[in-house]
């Protein structure tokens, strides 16, 4: 029986994907896999049982991707899950960016005292005039799942899209409208944008992308949105670029003691993912995830190791992490054909300086030839698979 342990609550729709070979509790010892939401994983001690991480999630800044991955643990996101609930908000971010709803609400809250209050709104809504988003130019930095989702419904609203992504996927290409202007220069879609939305994880080379040389090359007044990550934004000249009228208006779902009170920051609790729909879909891709690799050693949506699936059509299967280094494929197919088992298919595949292989027998390998592969200098993990 396969034991995984839970580190949030964990939506019970994604709880009940599991068979009856899973034991799943937040309160289990030697535990095969962990799901985990916002917990911080980064003090742990890991088990030696551990083999993989889910985070039912995108972000996966509270785990110890290095220390994962020298020990050969598999770390997954579910990119995609909450996609539909993010750009839902980005919307709304757009529509209270536009229209100063806020700020009419706010002044439409003090007033419960005011009789005159039918004539006094009349006169008030001047002061919270806005402008219509038809027309308007929306800059998309990252289409990824959410970004791609954000730039196609914008095109509904009537707006100019324009997105900026170097590194987008096939898939994401194909889903993504025609009509949205792909800029290859990233100060060029600052320059030309109405409204600034992110998309992109928190990187070295993505944090504080949003600093005072970049904001210089936007419009004056610019909007810009920002329910991606709080680190993406450098927050003193954030507040200065604020301060200046530089940008109009900062919306986020990363609020900070230094913005969270300024005129110009609408800010929200991390709501980005928080509808119970988001909340489902990613308990259910993280379950699917660990069960694809506990049972068949597949790894898909993994941020630490090589993405690498195939069906499995023979009885046995050998996975093995290891080093990305010359004649590691020769010397594990040597080692498992002393025992007459043939390979009859075999993938590899590397990231970086992980390798992961999958290679599937006609026959079981011996217990000495898989200690003999564990032991070999740059493997991390060797684990043996039964149709």
């Amino acid at each position: 029986m396969y034991k995984v342990k839970l580190y949030n609550n964990i939506a019970q729709k994604g709880l009940d994907t599991f068979t009856d070979n899973y034991k799943v509790a937040d309160d289990i010892d030697n535990e095969d896999a962990i799901i985990v939401r916002s917990a911080k994983l980064h003090n742990l001690n890991y088990p030696v049982s551990l083999k993989a991480i889910a985070r039912a999630g995108a972000g996966v800044n509270n785990i110890d991707l290095d220390a994962c991955t020298d020990r050969g643990i598999v770390v997954f996101n579910t990119p995609g899950a909450n996609a539909n609930a993010v750009k839902e908000l980005v919307i709304a971010g757009l529509l209270l960016g536009s229209r100063d709803i806020y700020h009419g609400i706010e002044w439409t809250k003090t007033q419960t005292e005011n009789e005159n209050l039918p004539k006094d709104v009349e006169t008030q809504k001047k002061k919270y005039a806005g402008h219509e988003l038809a027309g308007k130019t929306l800059g998309v930095v990252g289409l990824g799942a959410i970004g791609n989702k954000v730039a196609n419904i914008a095109l509904r609203l009537d707006m100019k899209v324009l997105g900026y992504d170097p590194y987008m996927s096939v898939d994401a290409a194909w889903a993504l409208s025609r009509w949205v202007q792909h800029k290859t220069d990233l100060k060029a879609l600052f320059a030309e944008s109405d409204f600034i939305s992110l998309h992109l994880p928190e990187l070295e080379t993505t944090r504080g992308m949003i600093n005072k040389e970049s904001i210089a090359s936007m419009k004056d007044g610019v909007k810009i949105i920002n329910y991606a990550r709080g680190g993406l934004v450098n927050e003193d000249d954030m507040l200065e670029a604020l301060d200046s009228g530089k940008v109009a208006l900062y919306i986020t779902d990363f609020p900070t003691a230094k913005l969270a009170a300024h005129p110009h920051v609408i800010g929200t609790p991390h709501l980005g993912a928080s509808t119970e729909e988001s909340e489902e879909n990613c308990a259910v891709k993280a379950a699917q995830e660990v069960m694809d690799f506990l049972e068949a050693g597949n790894i898909t949506n993994s941020v630490n190791m090589p993405n690498l699936s195939m069906e499995m059509m023979f009885p046995y299967r050998v996975g093995v992490i290891h080093t990305n280094t010359p004649k590691m494929l020769s010397k594990i197919a040597d080692i498992l054909s002393r025992d007459d088992a043939n390979i009859e298919n075999m993938l590899n595949k590397s990231k970086k300086d992980i390798a992961y292989t999958l290679l599937d027998l006609t026959e079981k390998p011996s217990e000495e030839a898989i200690d003999f592969i564990r032991n070999m200098p740059g493997v991390s993990r060797v684990s043996v698979y039964c149709k």
